[in-house]
């Protein structure tokens, strides 16, 4: 692996990675606890603002099972780049820099154009998980579809329908990993660096790599702290969500050299 890694170094001029801990992931979340409690108002804004445009989705979807897991799992895929300004938030909070919600929007104007690539693909990426998912239903799928609120339990528990419930799951799966291993810590990087997308992609990509385990447990805590957030109609994503953003700031000032 090392010699790819080395390449792709030096082909996009990538900064030096740091290996971390596999438990430091834990330390991002305290790191991330502070810089909330240190902005509170602000934070919980944005908090407000992501779980409200959460849950207009959801509601939307509620009919429509096949939309409506893509619209969960796809909340998951965009959070990178929905969260842009809670890092924003911690990088003026670590440099001393007044913070505000004005301020932290102004600092995304700035880096508006790598944004826009960025969004670009994590778009383009959702849409296809849309369409996949209505696929999938189509062919593994042979049931009468039941209500949203008995979906998880009627197909994904009742053992009914496994060959579904694996192609979903591989697939999902497969397409998150990538999502995920492109996304961790890009934007992060792009709003602190002022770098291309396809840098800092490639950066993140090589972060996960040198970090699989520590990056592993922070994939796991992101998928269990939304489906807390979920689970609570979205409340909970009030303070989830900051605390991931803020969290997430952390983990690539951690890893990034």
């Amino acid at each position: 692996m090392d010699k790819p890694l080395s390449s792709l170094e030096q082909h996009f001029h990538l900064p030096r990675i740091r290996q971390v801990n596999a438990s430091r992931p834990f330390h991002w979340l305290h790191m991330g606890w502070s810089d909330m409690r240190a902005n509170l108002g602000t934070s919980l804004a944005y908090g407000f603002i992501l779980a409200a445009i959460g849950y207009a989705i959801l509601s939307y979807a509620a009919t429509m099972p096949y939309l409506f897991t893509a619209a969960i799992s796809g909340f998951l895929l965009i959070g990178p780049l929905a969260a842009a300004g809670l890092y924003e938030i911690s990088r003026r909070h670590e440099r001393g820099e007044p913070v505000s919600l004005a301020g932290s929007l102004r600092g995304l104007w700035q880096h508006a154009d790598g944004m826009a690539y960025f969004g670009a693909f994590l778009a383009i990426t959702l849409i296809g998980w849309e369409r996949m998912s209505a696929i999938l239903f189509a062919l593994f799928y042979g049931g009468n579809l039941p209500e949203v609120t008995n979906f998880f339990g009627d197909v994904f528990l009742s053992g009914d329908h496994l060959s579904f419930v694996l192609a979903y799951m591989v697939a999902g799966g497969v397409l998150a990993a990538v999502v995920f291993a492109l996304s961790a810590i890009a934007i992060p990087m792009m709003m602190d660096r002022d770098t291309d997308a396809i840098t800092a992609a490639m950066t993140s990509l090589r972060a996960v790599a040198v970090n699989l385990g520590a990056m592993a447990l922070w994939a796991a805590l992101i998928v269990v702290l939304v489906a807390l957030g979920f689970a609570t109609m979205m409340i909970g994503m009030i303070v989830l969500l900051p605390l991931l953003g803020h969290a997430t700031w952390h983990a690539y000032r951690d890893m990034v050299g």
